[in-house]
């Protein structure tokens, strides 16, 4: 374990490399307000000049739509960065919108934090970025012609997904560009799968709001059926009713494509011990993490979206590209 401060500056100087004079937008919550205001103060720090921070409650109960005025900051900054917690709803109504701010300005490098809490700064943010470099590059090196990857657990996930080179594989690793954005803390090699087929049973924890909302999955883990590449309704089943209610809705009843398998992944952040229960930093875990839901189309090219996006995280996984195994029971096998 690090400290806030080192994460800070890992944030500001290594990953999205803040220079004098630039223009830089911080989006915060009351909630994360002492991590927002940490960035805000490094990044000014650098540049000589004051930062923009804007403080999400200032412009109503949340759920907020994306307000005017924060659009119009990403427009014309440099670097940008999210910290605060979700809501429920707000996918749709801010960070989507949010997103395809970020998409739009050409020079903007943007650090996604969200959900961000103290312990991920003193973890995560922490950890030896070289090293998730050279692990994601070994990974994306091993899957970027795949035409098929099997995931198996001891829980029972036993599952194939298909690709195709229309649909990119993108590392992500912290080292954040011009008219990019990644999640921080980093470390993950994903893409939007063309199929996917067999049971998938998430026993780490979800994304969105959920993670927060149930945390560990490890005793009441969901499982699923996925068929063609969409998730099977009649097939799902979870011990805790209220979490099984409100995932259904979430996957099924958003819209037509909420139910689709968007993103698979590969954890990288092999500095990473243990699960805290967090999306944020536990999709980074070494291991295999999948979503419902938008397939990120600015990043993969998938030309469908979703306004749902819910990950989730598969413990302990044997991965095997195209029959020749990279991972077993979550120990990465590289050479």
């Amino acid at each position: 374990m690090g400290t806030i401060q080192e994460g800070v500056k890992q944030a500001i100087q290594n990953c999205l490399k803040v220079t004098a004079g630039e223009d830089v937008v911080i989006i915060t919550d009351q909630e994360t307000l002492e991590i927002g205001s940490a960035l805000r103060a490094a990044a000014e720090k650098i540049t000589g000049k004051a930062a923009r921070l804007f403080l999400m409650e200032d412009f109503g109960a949340r759920p907020i739509p994306f307000p005017r005025p924060i659009e119009e900051a990403l427009a014309v900054a440099d670097v940008s960065i999210y910290a605060a917690q979700g809501a429920k709803g707000e996918l749709a109504t801010f960070r989507q919108p949010m997103i395809r701010t970020i998409d739009a300005n050409p020079k903007l490098r943007h650090g996604h934090m969200i959900g961000i809490t103290p312990e991920i700064m003193q973890d995560g943010m922490c950890s030896n970025y070289r090293e998730i470099q050279r692990i994601s590059k070994l990974v994306y090196e091993k899957v970027k012609d795949a035409r098929a990857i099997r995931v198996v657990t001891d829980k029972g996930n036993n599952f194939v997904a298909e690709f195709t080179p229309e649909l990119r594989w993108t590392v992500s690793d912290g080292d954040i560009t011009p008219g990019h954005w990644k999640n921080l803390p980093d470390g993950e090699v994903f893409t939007s799968p063309a199929n996917l087929n067999g049971q998938v049973i998430i026993d780490g924890c979800l994304g969105d709001f959920f993670a927060e909302r149930y945390a560990s999955l490890e005793g009441t883990p969901i499982r699923i059926r996925v068929k063609d590449g969409r998730a099977q309704r009649d097939s799902l089943e979870c011990r805790n009713e209220a979490l099984r209610k409100e995932f259904e809705a979430y996957v099924f009843e958003t819209d037509e494509n909420s139910s689709r398998v968007g993103e698979f992944a590969i954890g990288t952040n092999t500095g990473l011990t243990h699960l805290i229960y967090n999306l944020l930093q536990d999709e980074k875990f070494p291991g295999v993490h999948i979503a419902f839901g938008s397939p990120l189309p600015g990043h993969t090219g998938a030309k469908w979206d979703s306004k749902a996006h819910v990950d989730g995280v598969l413990k302990n996984p044997t991965i095997y590209v195209d029959g020749a195994p990279i991972m077993t029971k979550g120990n990465f096998q590289l050479k």
